[in-house]
């Protein structure tokens, strides 16, 4: 046994890298079904890859049946080491671009989400800048939060993040782009929705039930200046959005991704000219190493739209 270890780990070959890449995906989505969309392949040869890496490598890495989809103790410290290789090899390979001066393989940049609404966010344009520049790149973009987004930074997941600015790090760079105005809601049912314009002050909400993201934010940071009564939270701004609508709560919501509810009067932003604040938003990336030359394209790109007065 130990022989044929021996054998594997030493000669990785690209059929390998193939048959972790599609594993990866398997683990990442939750199982063959959700992964066959994700890589664009049929499940039965999903299906027949992991079977082959389970040959190669001696071992059962996931179980599927009725249960459910889970990968086995040995699935998840091979899914660990997999990831590890193929960031590394993802890397080696944007290295080899850089040394040739063309810009190619993978980019990999991480968005905060209900960006696309906002007006004064013009990441569209930066995308379609960079497609210009760079026609060879495959561009892959996540959605996370705002610890995801940074903790995939500073690991090497994501080239670039673009993330509310709560607080610098000293092992990121930042770069300004836009802003986003967050302001108070109510939804139909609530008693504040149908109150007086100056009916509220910052007191007065102390003692409401706020609904707002259970991680560290600017979201967070207010209510925490402000002494507010965090009684729901939210992984994110569609969860803080439902519980709001549902009456029992108050919360703070973009004001651009807001506005579909407003139209339909299930909104309406209380005291918006005391109850706000204000979001900037930064592109990050790795202090060290230095990030790739293409994913410095990129950022630049993003820059060039978001002209800072």
């Amino acid at each position: 046994m130990q022989t044929r270890e021996r054998a594997i780990l030493g000669q990785v070959a690209d059929v390998d890298l193939r048959l972790l890449r599609v594993f990866r995906a398997v683990a990442d989505c939750g199982g063959m079904a959700a992964a066959e969309l994700e890589l664009n392949i049929a499940i039965s040869t999903i299906s027949r890859h992991i079977k082959d890496l389970e040959v190669r490598l001696g071992t059962v890495l996931c179980r599927r049946g009725r249960a459910g989809f889970a990968l086995t103790p040995e699935g998840e410290r091979v899914y660990a080491a997999a990831d590890r290789l193929l960031q590394a090899t993802d890397a080696f390979r944007g290295e080899l671009h850089d040394i040739r001066r063309s810009l190619g393989g993978e980019l990999h940049v991480a968005l905060f989400e209900k960006v696309a609404t906002n007006p004064l966010a013009h990441i569209d344009h930066a995308i379609a800048r960079f497609r210009q520049l760079a026609p060879a790149v495959s561009l892959k973009l996540h959605v996370g939060t705002i610890n995801s987004i940074e903790r995939g930074v500073m690991d090497g997941k994501f080239h670039l993040g673009l993330v509310p600015e709560h607080r610098r790090s000293e092992s990121l760079g930042y770069e300004e782009l836009f802003d986003e105005r967050m302001l108070l809601f109510a939804g139909i049912t609530h008693p504040w929705f149908k109150s007086p314009e100056r009916a509220h002050t910052w007191a007065d909400l102390e003692s409401q039930e706020l609904a707002g993201l259970d991680y560290h934010s600017p979201n967070m940071q207010l209510a925490h200046a402000r002494g507010l009564k965090r009684a729901a939270s939210a992984s994110d701004q569609e969860g803080v959005a439902h519980l709001v609508l549902s009456g029992g709560f108050l919360g703070f919501l973009p004001d651009h991704y807001a506005d579909h509810f407003i139209r339909e009067d299930r909104l309406r932003a209380i005291r918006p000219k005391v109850f706000n604040y204000r979001c900037g938003y930064c592109v990050i990336d790795r202090r060290e190493p230095t990030p790739p030359r293409v994913a410095k394209a990129f950022r630049d790109c993003l820059l060039e739209a978001h002209p800072r007065s």
